[in-house]
């Protein structure tokens, strides 16, 4: 009977010898994932650590708005906006050309969308759009004797 207890206990420590290197070589596989992980977020510590010295190290730049070049501050351009203004007036692009200082091609121009008006042109269609009828004719009769006078 000693002879079974002694088989009996070998074979429950064989198997437990068994279990626990299964087991421990589980762990040792998740131990060198963490350490790669480790080092990898080690890296990427020491690389922000050096971009934010670095971004330490240069001026602030002060926050100016970009305004774009070719319309003034206030003054905006839409195209049908433009064409109503025309229309509301009764001209006709050529008269309107006239009026503005620009050619008639201009006109067509602005009107369909292929180009907008430069800055001091805005200001020009910003100075008629305050006008009335009246104040637009008198403008185009005064042009038209200053071309018949000329």
């Amino acid at each position: 009977m000693s002879n079974f207890a002694a088989q009996l206990k070998t074979e429950i420590s064989r198997l437990a010898k068994k279990e626990s290197r299964t087991q421990a070589a589980v762990l040792k596989k998740a131990q060198t994932t963490h350490r790669a992980e480790i080092a990898d977020l080690k890296k990427r510590i020491a690389s922000l650590e050096a971009v934010v010295r670095r971004l330490g190290k240069t001026p602030a730049r002060p926050a100016t708005p970009v305004q774009p070049e070719d319309e003034p501050q206030g003054l905006r351009f839409r195209a049908d906006g433009f064409a109503s203004l025309r229309k509301k007036f009764g001209l006709s692009a050529a008269q309107m050309a006239l009026l503005l200082g620009v050619s008639n091609q201009s006109v067509y121009h602005w009107e369909t969308g292929k180009s907008k008006p430069r800055a001091a042109q805005l200001q020009a269609i910003a100075a008629v759009r305050k006008l009335g009828k009246k104040e637009v004719a008198q403008r185009l009769a005064a042009h038209s004797t200053e071309t018949r006078t000329e």
